[in-house]
């Protein structure tokens, strides 16, 4: 009866150990200055991250390859200035990444507002769209 206990005990170290071989393999986010008029935004997708603008709220979905005559380049998330006619403020903007991989929530840090942000490779499902009007 001691050994099936034992067993299960080496079962249950070898899984947290293992866990935690696979965590420590996670790339970290870069430091980026939190006021800096252009931030870069990781997706879950290895090949595409977003780039706002932090003072208007315009992004690009910009993509890199490691394959020759793979696709490099940007998709026009957002041109259009979010900010209007408000304060120009290095930062005002930010994107939080939800649970779905394609979809990023971006704050007006000075005034609250929000928009859904919905990248994609297809034109047709790419869109900005406010929250709450």
């Amino acid at each position: 009866m001691l050994v099936k206990y034992w067993k299960i005990i080496i079962f249950c170290i070898i899984m947290i150990l293992s866990k935690n071989i696979y965590a420590q393999n996670t790339i970290p986010e870069p430091s980026q200055w939190s006021t800096a008029p252009f931030r870069l935004y990781r997706t879950q997708n290895m090949w595409v991250f977003i780039e706002l603008d932090t003072i208007t709220g315009r992004m690009r979905q910009i993509h890199f390859t490691t394959q020759q005559g793979g696709f490099r380049g940007d998709h026009l998330l957002n041109s259009r200035n979010l900010a209007e006619d408000r304060e120009i403020i290095p930062g005002r903007f930010t994107l939080h990444p939800t649970q779905n991989i394609f979809t990023f929530i971006l704050h007006d840090q000075i005034d609250g507002r929000t928009w859904q942000v919905q990248w994609s490779n297809d034109r047709e499902n790419r869109f900005v769209i406010p929250i709450a009007e």
